[in-house]
């Protein structure tokens, strides 16, 4: 059985019990070497997670008959490994071992965007959500929503979105959420203008939230 776990945001107290409950009875555990780090005392065998997710697709197929558990940051299925795992799954031949969506298993965990929505009190009922990470989102498009929430990456980040939002114009409120559940949190309400006059600050991981009007402080 393969079971993607999602970890939350980082810090150890927003994983859920069910997460923390696969990690125990893992005969294997894959994540990054941050995710890794998180459970230091896990007892079995680690894999690391790099660039090369063939060859863990491979692996895995290999694997399948062992409990494996795959970390994944906040949430597995918002851009994360959680949707190419399923889809390999589901695309293998009938009639292969074990193959197919039934020896997947899916955890939910609390995503970024969910964890820095709680924590300036805004609801998530109309709001549209995307990431950047190795892809350039259709500004004009996306800038006709009211309310947006963005993983960002180092390519297109806080900076990056800010000059979109003022090369049409407009005028928009960015909360930023840095390093978001870990020790130096950070979490800042700016306008795009003051974003881009302050071009040479480097965010740390960090999520964004683009709310419409100006102004530094919620209404």
């Amino acid at each position: 059985m393969i079971t993607v776990v999602g970890i939350g945001p980082g810090a150890a107290e927003n994983q859920t019990l069910a997460a923390l409950d696969a990690i125990k009875q893992a005969e294997v555990l894959v994540g990054g070497k941050r995710h890794l780090a998180e459970f230091p005392h896990f007892s079995g065998e680690t894999r690391g997670l790099n660039a090369d997710i063939d060859g863990l697709m491979q692996w895995l197929e290999q694997n399948q008959h062992r409990q494996v558990v795959v970390l994944a940051s906040g949430d597995p299925l918002f851009y994360g490994i959680g949707k190419r795992i399923t889809e390999h799954f589901s695309g293998l031949p009938t009639g292969r071992q074990n193959s197919g969506k039934k020896n997947i298993r899916i955890i939910s965990g609390i995503s970024s965007i969910q964890y820095l929505c709680a924590h300036i009190l805004l609801d998530m009922n109309d709001i549209y959500l995307t990431s950047s990470h190795g892809r350039k989102p259709d500004f004009d498009w996306l800038l006709q929503h009211e309310k947006i929430a963005m993983v960002t990456d180092d390519v297109i980040g806080p900076y990056q979105i800010a000059q979109e939002i003022l090369a049409r114009g407009q005028q928009r409120r960015m909360v930023i959420g840095e390093n978001l559940s870990q020790e130096h949190e950070q979490i800042m309400c700016l306008n795009a203008e003051q974003i881009v006059q302050h071009g040479d600050i480097n965010y740390g991981l960090n999520v964004v939230v683009i709310l419409n009007g100006n102004g530094s402080d919620f209404e």
